[in-house]
């Protein structure tokens, strides 16, 4: 690790194979913390390269446990967090809306990190019990459109820099990293980034591992569509920034996606959505994130066909009853 620090603070760039090689050594406590927070603190200052990434997400993947879900073609609706806006679990409400079009969904997710309630927060606190048994998973999928993998689950080598992420309380490379490292290697993904340097990093990425995907990112800071402003997307196919009216959809005020300052708040909301008595802001907030999914894994639907889907979904109930559906196979 000495070498390798020495060529990083010299500004030098590292292969994929090395970063993959360092991250692996990571995973069997070859180094001491304050080597790997001098690293982190490296990559935090300068960035990281398109390279670096995919060789630390291959390595976190060659220890990760794998499941293959590839005959449902699955998306995955995620954000990277760490936008400090604290919305309402806006990606988890999305999910279940995409599930309940008609489309296959296996969400990677943990607890909240710099929000009151994260995607494992929330269906926890309905009673669901997370799991990593492949034959679980796939009935639930089956059975509901819709499977959770909880993170800690799938990947123990993230535990052996739990202490130094701790400990430095700053966002490092294993924030950027969360979102690449689903263990089923979805099919397609929304990716909900917080500027549009991430959504450039993250877009060369997903190109080079050859899904179909969207980066999202709103104007104003949110790492999702968050209808507060003019948002960005980009695709495998396009990039294009968008304004809410000319969708047809409202202007959002911030407060109004507040996902409140307990986890019993945020999860009134969540069900609030799913359930259709939502307010309008919060409703559409999630039907807009569920129709760039859609669009992912259907390139050649228009966006204002997508959000018809969506719509139809969260309008008919289909979306609760995928939602509980899920609650009812996971307990």
């Amino acid at each position: 690790m000495e070498k390798i620090l020495r060529r990083l603070f010299d500004d030098e760039r590292l292969t994929a194979g090395e970063t993959r090689r360092i991250m692996s050594d990571i995973a069997r406590q070859k180094y001491p913390d304050a080597q790997i927070a001098s690293m982190l603190t490296v990559f935090r200052m300068r960035g990281i390269t398109v390279d670096e990434l995919i060789g630390f997400r291959e390595a976190l993947l060659d220890t990760a446990l794998r499941v293959d879900l590839s005959d449902y073609a699955p998306i995955d609706i995620v954000g990277t967090g760490g936008d400090g806006k604290n919305t309402f679990n806006i990606s988890t409400c999305a999910c279940f809306v995409v599930a309940g079009a008609g489309y296959r969904v296996a969400k990677h997710g943990n607890y909240g990190a710099t929000s009151v309630s994260g995607a494992s927060d929330v269906l926890e606190r309905h009673g669901v019990r997370f799991t990593n048994d492949p034959d679980c998973l796939r009935r639930s999928i089956e059975g509901c459109n819709v499977a959770y993998l909880h993170a800690p689950l799938f990947n123990p080598a993230m535990k052996h820099v739990a202490a130094v992420r701790k400990a430095i309380r700053v966002r490092t490379v294993f924030n950027l990293l969360g979102p690449l490292v689903n263990p089923c290697s979805p099919a397609f993904q929304l990716l909900g980034v917080p500027d549009l340097s991430q959504m450039r990093l993250y877009t060369h990425v997903l190109r080079r591992l050859g899904i179909g995907f969207a980066v999202v990112s709103s104007l104003d800071g949110y790492d999702e569509i968050s209808l507060t402003g003019g948002f960005k997307i980009a695709t495998d196919r396009y990039e294009q920034v968008f304004d809410p009216q000319r969708l047809g959809l409202p202007t959002v005020r911030r407060e109004e996606l507040y996902g409140g300052d307990t986890p019993e708040k945020a999860m009134a909301v969540f069900d609030g959505v799913l359930e259709n008595r939502a307010t309008r802001s919060q409703k559409e907030c999630v039907v807009i994130n569920a129709a760039f999914a859609i669009q992912a894994a259907e390139p050649t639907f228009s966006v204002e066909a997508c959000i018809a889907r969506a719509r139809e979904s969260l309008d008919s109930g289909a979306a609760l009853w995928c939602f509980r559906r899920f609650v009812e196979l996971n307990r």
